[in-house]
């Protein structure tokens, strides 16, 4: 239904009212008694053998909602129902922001791919807290992902987020650091080794002092370099987090039929991004004897690519431009092609 008769009249609208209306749409629906038993026949198809354990969490499936899509924890209920395993909301800043002026958000539909430049529009840590208070009652595996804000000086974001990690710590199942987005100016330039290394271990310092111990994630650019990924690596190793989220968006515009140059600055996902994101999971993966926990997203737009990433060393994958593009169906027909692969 979604391919044939939502997703055209979706592809009508700007992208981001598009994204406003189905979410909306989604909340509502989902308050009709008995609805919500009837999304969980349709979508939710869990099997025990799809459960597994990652950094001392067990999802019930591989399958994630990638950060992006819900910045403010505002869907988190709704997604699940759609048979998401887990939800990483944000990214979040300790100050609400507006984000880049609009157009932000740009579909290339000859690509599969979209083009976004959101700059971390969001309520701010405080609102998102506050909506998430209730979170822990709904059993659903929430991931925090924070950044700093755009007027905060590199020299001062491990401030930022620190603030996000205590303020969100209570109600969230992990965490993911946020230093790869292409959408805040300088951002990038935390993912050099000497402040990386600085704001991961403030972050671990805190997080063992706790009584219980988050997991701590850091999501990547697909644009690094192998001396830069083997930084990465040996960055994880020191400070001891839980693992890599492989990849982000691209600045890469390489063999795309649309021509993007009347769009602008922003970071590429979709299509386009799945074998570069597929290739740094790989070598990831191979450079760490195999040990190092990937969260994998990229251009996850059919059971098949979920699959060659979780072959490539992925433990768990996360969806956004494909769930845009493919509907909520490719969620569910994952799950049946992991449970037909025995994965």
């Amino acid at each position: 239904m979604y391919k044939a008769l939502l997703k055209p009249l979706l592809f009508l609208l700007q992208p981001e009212k598009a994204h406003h209306i189905t979410t909306t749409l989604l909340k509502l629906i989902l308050k009709i008694p008995g609805i919500s038993h009837i999304f969980k026949m349709i979508y939710k198809h869990d099997d025990p053998k799809l459960s597994i354990s990652v950094a001392g969490i067990n999802f019930p499936n591989r399958i994630g909602l990638a950060a992006g899509f819900d910045k403010d924890g505002k869907y988190y209920k709704e997604m699940a129902a759609l048979g998401f395993g887990f939800i990483e909301i944000g990214t979040v800043t300790p100050l609400p922001q507006p984000g880049n002026d609009k157009p932000r958000l740009f579909r290339l539909p000859k690509d599969h791919a979209l083009i976004n430049r959101m700059g971390f529009n969001n309520d701010g840590i405080d609102a998102m807290a506050e909506r998430l208070k209730k979170a822990r009652q709904s059993g659903i595996i929430i991931g925090g992902n924070i950044g700093k804000n755009k007027v905060t000086p590199n020299e001062e974001a491990t401030s930022d987020y620190i603030k996000c990690f205590n303020t969100l710590y209570e109600y969230v199942d992990y965490f993911v650091v946020n230093v790869s987005s292409p959408n805040t100016p300088g951002l990038r330039e935390l993912q050099e080794k000497a402040p990386l290394m600085h704001l991961l271990q403030s972050l671990m310092v805190i997080n063992n002092k706790k009584a219980k111990q988050k997991p701590i994630f850091l999501k990547i650019a697909p644009d690094l370099n192998k001396p830069q990924l083997d930084d990465i690596l040996e960055i994880v190793q020191n400070t001891g987090i839980a693992g890599i989220i492989a990849t982000n968006t691209t600045v890469d515009r390489t063999d795309l039929v649309t021509d993007t140059s009347a769009i602008g600055n922003g970071g590429l996902s979709g299509v386009p991004l799945k074998n570069k994101s597929t290739e740094i999971i790989r070598y990831l993966y191979e450079k760490s004897s195999k040990k190092l926990l990937i969260i994998g997203v990229g251009g996850i737009h059919t059971p098949e690519d979920a699959i060659e990433k979780i072959k490539a060393g992925a433990v768990l994958v996360q969806l956004y431009t494909g769930l845009i593009y493919e509907g909520p169906g490719l969620i569910k027909n994952i799950k049946k092609q992991l449970l037909k692969e025995g994965i």
